[in-house]
């Protein structure tokens, strides 16, 4: 696969509710970079299983990905927890995660020409999808201080669920992200932990910029 030359790249890992999407957002715009949020990928196709009660088969998975639009990927259905748990499972499933892979690396390596680059966040994207990123972070944060903000997100969106339901599910997926087979969650030697438990929002960010802008000026890059 070719890719485009000299361009911002960075890789995100963490568990659900970290705050780590919400920190790409920042990132891309502050650095006009392409986002992508890679576990929304597995929602979409998790969410088309539970629809048709069946597994997909390999060519409708390939369909299906070949013909994925970043609209398809923002719906608030896809938030569900039942298409959360069946996320899980298909990432499981390492014919999928190949189909995916190829999708994902695109992504990351050819961004449009007007974006400076790109950054994806997901379980696997600095151990596996962009190994050679020019930055690499796993943020994390305390299991109930994660539900706690996962409730607070579904509360908004009109979904019916307690905090306890949110911890158990979030403890489930944590369980079979960390423990899968296949390109497992975890952090890479080479990723700056950021762990966002005390830290607000825009704190956090100020603490990533710091870091990106001191590489990106060293490169002549800023």
């Amino acid at each position: 696969m070719k890719k485009r030359k000299n361009i911002i790249t960075v890789a995100i890992d963490s568990p659900a509710a970290a705050g780590a999407g919400t920190q790409a957002k920042y990132i891309a715009k502050e650095y006009k970079l392409l986002y992508l949020d890679t576990g929304k990928i597995y929602r979409y196709l998790g969410r088309l299983e539970i629809k048709k009660k069946k597994r997909l088969k390999d060519i409708e998975i390939r369909k299906k990905i070949d013909s994925i639009k970043i609209r398809d990927l923002s719906s608030k259905v896809l938030l569900n927890d039942k298409v959360a748990i069946a996320a899980s499972h298909i990432a499981k499933i390492n014919r999928v995660r190949k189909l995916v892979k190829n999708f994902q690396m695109n992504f990351a390596y050819n961004p449009p020409k007007k974006y400076l680059g790109s950054v994806l966040d997901g379980r696997d994207i600095t151990s596996v999808i962009m190994k050679d990123a020019m930055f690499k972070f796993y943020i994390t944060a305390d299991l109930k201080i994660r539900a706690k903000r996962r409730y607070l997100e579904l509360k908004k969106l009109g979904k019916r669920v307690t905090v306890k339901s949110v911890l158990k599910s979030l403890k489930n997926r944590d369980y079979l992200d960390k423990n899968r087979v296949h390109s497992p969650l975890k952090k890479t030697k080479d990723s700056i932990l950021i762990n966002t438990s005390k830290l607000s929002k825009k704190a956090c960010f100020k603490k990533i910029k710091a870091i990106m802008d001191k590489k990106l000026k060293l490169n002549g890059n800023l």
